[in-house]
This record gives structure tokens, sequence and C-alpha cells, in this order.
């Protein structure tokens, strides 16, 4: 807890660093081409675009009576955008480690600026999306009181895939093969949340599995107020505070074994 604590404070310390080199992050990926900032929107905006079309447009699909929506496309769109805002900064926090080890080695900087910005720069690029589908939903949630729990969600969301992605970046730095490891599980994971389908579909059997996917609790939570203009159920909530805590139990844990031996790994 201490090494993660001083790190934290750290963290503060140097925020506006973080900052800079977190826009530097975002404007990197796309240096050098025509459209410019647009790209990086570019990616999720026409998926979800193409979930519309084929789904609601072209199929006409419709799902059952329990579904929050009847529409296919519309129910996709609500899940598939924070679920490609996981994956997404899951990654980067993952990967930024290994890919911050020769600025490391040679500048007394505390590891955790890099995770933190790697998951900032993901989060500029997803959290607006996500905002435009909230106001594309208007029609379903018409602005009822449950649409301020929106920014809650949105930033347990962040807290959530920054610590993670930290202590992925750590154990990556150890073990390689955690990169690989976390991209199946992630490529899998779609098919294990109730992004593709309504939990009511799923056996009432094996529903625990889905409760073993982190990103089931908040995007039950965005279905229930894009898609009902709802409260996020308490469920959602505990789930969320549970993953959350337990991630950074092991990060506390992991971090204090670490400390001495980051750099060598990297």
């Amino acid at each position: 807890m201490h090494a993660i604590a001083d790190q934290i404070a750290a963290l503060w310390r140097m925020r506006i660093l973080v900052w800079v080199m977190t826009k530097r992050d975002d404007a990197s990926r796309h240096a050098g081409t025509a459209l410019g900032v647009f790209w990086p929107y570019a990616q999720p905006l026409l998926t979800v675009a193409a979930y519309y079309l084929v789904f609601d447009v072209v199929f006409a699909m419709r799902l059952g009576e329990q579904a929050p929506t009847r529409a296919v496309g519309a129910f996709l769109i609500v899940g598939a955008l924070p679920w490609m805002a996981f994956c997404d900064g899951l990654s980067r926090g993952m990967n930024s480690l290994i890919e911050a080890g020769s600025v490391l080695q040679k500048n007394p900087l505390p590891p955790v600026i890099f995770p933190v910005r790697a998951v900032l720069a993901s989060a500029i690029i997803f959290g607006p999306l996500i905002v435009l589908v909230a106001l594309l939903y208007t029609p379903l949630h018409q602005f009822k009181p449950p649409i301020i729990a929106l920014p809650a969600l949105l930033l347990a969301q962040i807290a959530m895939v920054t610590i993670m992605g930290y202590l992925l970046a750590i154990l990556a730095a150890a073990l390689r093969d955690t990169v690989q490891i976390v991209g199946f599980m992630l490529s899998v994971g779609i098919y294990l949340s109730p992004v593709l389908f309504p939990v009511s579909m799923f056996p009432e059997a094996w529903r625990w599995v889905l409760w073993a996917n982190p990103m089931t609790a908040p995007i039950m939570g965005y279905q229930a107020i894009l898609l009902q203009g709802a409260w996020p159920a308490v469920d959602v909530w505990l789930a969320l505070a549970s993953w959350t805590a337990l991630a950074f139990a092991a990060l506390c844990v992991v971090a204090r074994r670490s400390q001495d031996q980051l750099l060598d790994w990297l």
C-alpha cells in the first residue's frame, strides 16, 4: 500500500506532465494523416454505425419483449462502445510500461504515469463518443433523472481500467505472455458479457459466468440508463466496486514486490 501511495502522490505532483503526455500520445496516432484528429474516432464510430445499418435498417432484427429495447442494432451499440473502450484502454495500459522501457531506464519517472497516460488517451477518444450516443438515444431515455448517473458510470469505468491497466502492465513487464493471454481473453470476453444479448436470454443457472467479466456491470448500467431511462441496479455498482477493489488490492501486492526489479524486466 505504501508503494502505491507514493506513486499516487507523485502522479498528482506531475499531473500537468501527464496531461501533456496524454495529448501528445493521441496526437502521435494521427500525425501525418490528412484527416488528423478524426481518425481515432473513425473506427468505433463507423463500427457502431454499421451495427445500426445492418441490424436495424437492412435486416430490421428485433429482440424479445424482455429486452431493454427491441431494436438489435440500438441494443448492440450501447454495449459495444463501452466494451471497445474497455479493450482499448486496457490494451494501451497493459503495453504502456513495455513501450516506455527506454524512457524509464534513462529518467527517474514514476512508472504509474505511463499506464495513466495510456488509459486517459483512450478515454479522450471513447468518452465523447459515449456522450454522443447518449444524445442520439434521447428518444429512449428522454433525459430522465437517471441520466445524471452516466458521468459517474464513465468515471468508475475509467478508474477500474486504469487500475487493471497498471496491474497488467507490471505483469506484462515480468512475463510477456501476459499480452497474448489478455488479448485472447478480450477477444472472447465479449461473448461472456451482455453486449450481444440481454442478460434475460442467458441461462439463469449460468449467469454467474457473466459476472466473472468485469464489464458486465458497467454495460448493464449503460443499458439501463440509455435504453430505459432507469437507474442502474444496486448490483451494478456493487459489482463494479468489487472488481475495482480486487484489482487495486492485487496492484498493491504486485507493485510492492516488483518495485526493485521493474526496470530490469523492462
